[in-house]
């Protein structure tokens, strides 16, 4: 094999490499608030959506193979909408806790969850 073909060779293996390295990652654009969501809820139907928000005071109702919440903009407190998950919750959730969800807007005003992260807790306290 000359030099040249080897070269393309090379090329054509590490581009193969990098493209199958990147199909797993997640090409979304970042989270929305629910402030967004509630902006255009048919425009986001049925879409897999990352968002972000408060876990209303009050809210939080735990019951075997079911969790739901209200999840409140982090802005306007008014602004909520209904998410409902099934899985492993965090240890560490909790009422007025921000959180990410990652799952489906099955509604105008509910929100099927597939993933919850909350932040890691604070070591230091006041």
């Amino acid at each position: 094999m000359n030099k040249k073909k080897k070269t393309l060779l090379a090329v054509a293996f590490i581009a193969g490499v990098f493209i199958i390295g990147l199909y797993g990652i997640d090409s979304s654009d970042g989270y929305l608030a629910v402030s967004e969501l509630l902006s255009d809820p048919p425009g986001y139907a049925g879409q897999n959506i990352n968002a972000m928000g408060i876990v209303e005071v009050g809210s939080l109702e735990k019951s075997p193979g079911m969790t739901s919440f209200e999840l409140n903009d982090e802005n306007d407190e008014n602004l909520k909408i209904h998410v409902n998950y099934v899985g492993n919750l965090p240890s560490n959730l909790a009422e007025g806790k921000q959180v990410t969800i990652s799952g489906t807007m099955v509604s105008e005003s509910t929100f099927e969850a597939n993933k919850i992260v909350t932040g890691c807790p604070s070591k230091y306290t006041e």
